[in-house]
């Protein structure tokens, strides 16, 4: 098992998420067979999160970054020392055994770049982390794969991970970890997993290990139902023209790209019409992006294939 683990908590302005979550991501790490300490990244947090870590958990060490979402991981993982460490927002508990479990998925696969555990929302609903890749209408995201209680659930590949992973550090940081480009927010796990698995290495979904996410606590009061869809049009689009580097993926996405467009100006669809214009306003980033550090050991249709 991998010597040792962090868990990273992302915070911003949640007291009140850290006072129903934390104790079960405090349990789970003193029950682990592998030393893991937690930390929370806190994001300039106005409210009274801080105080209440000091008074209430005062082991656990606070980290504190500006507010730049799951960017403030990268900072965050540069400065730790542990091999394996555990990303997750202020909005998640953690099963007994998850970090064991997950730890043990790094040691089993040398190729494992991220581990991501079997994720149930709060009521009791399958949120993942099972994913499959899909490329439809020119675009490029992700679909939960669900689970079938009467079938058994093998350990197998996943597509991306949302609010609640592992990674092994070093290839975390290869990466270059969570592009700022997307945010604030929607996309960056995906583009992250896209990355790992295009330079030749695999995402793991860990059925052993479970989680569970309340989901859409910070974003949705920040941005509400419209904002959101706006930003996964946005970021959706960024995504492709980052990321798409064969001609016949990129044809395809232009050519949708047209279309939709053609359809949102004829039926007023101002969603989508933000969501491309605020896309336009960071097309200068994309092309700096577009050479890749890291190298491109399988091909996009490879991959589309092997998660599809």
């Amino acid at each position: 098992m991998a010597d040792r683990v962090h868990i990273l908590v992302l915070n911003y302005n949640g007291c009140a998420l850290l006072q129903e979550c934390l104790p079960s991501v405090i349990d789970c790490a003193r029950a682990a067979a592998v030393p893991c300490r937690v930390s929370v990244v806190d994001n300039d947090s106005t409210d009274e999160s801080i105080e209440f870590l000091r008074q209430a958990w005062p082991q656990v060490t606070v980290l504190s970054m500006p507010n730049r979402g799951l960017v403030s991981f990268n900072r965050a993982v540069r400065e730790l020392e542990e091999p394996v460490v555990l990303l997750l927002n202020n909005d998640v508990k953690l099963g007994l055994g998850c970090v064991d479990r997950l730890a043990e998925t790094f040691d089993r696969h040398a190729d494992c770049f991220l581990a991501g555990p079997l994720c149930w929302t709060f009521d009791g609903r399958f949120e993942g982390t099972r994913s499959e890749l899909r490329f439809r209408r020119g675009i490029v995201h992700t679909q939960l794969k669900p689970i079938v209680e009467t079938e058994p659930v093998a350990t197998e590949y996943t597509a991306s991970a949302g609010a609640v992973f592992a990674v092994r550090r070093d290839k975390f940081l290869a990466l270059g970890g969570f592009d700022p480009l997307f945010l604030p927010g929607r996309y960056e796990d995906l583009d992250l997993a896209f990355r790992g698995w295009l330079a030749g290495w695999k995402a793991y979904f860990v059925p052993e290990a479970v989680a569970y996410h309340k989901g859409q606590t910070t974003f949705a009061a920040k941005f509400g139902s419209r904002g959101i869809r706006e930003l996964d049009i946005r970021n959706a689009l960024l995504f492709a023209w980052k990321n798409l580097h064969e001609s016949q993926h990129m044809a395809r996405h232009l050519a949708f790209l047209a279309v939709r467009l053609a359809v949102a100006l004829a039926m007023g669809q101002t969603v989508f019409l933000r969501g491309w214009s605020r896309a336009l306003r960071r097309l200068s980033q994309v092309r700096s992006r577009r050479i890749v550090a890291c190298p491109r050991i399988r091909s996009e249709r490879e991959l589309f294939a092997l998660l599809g």
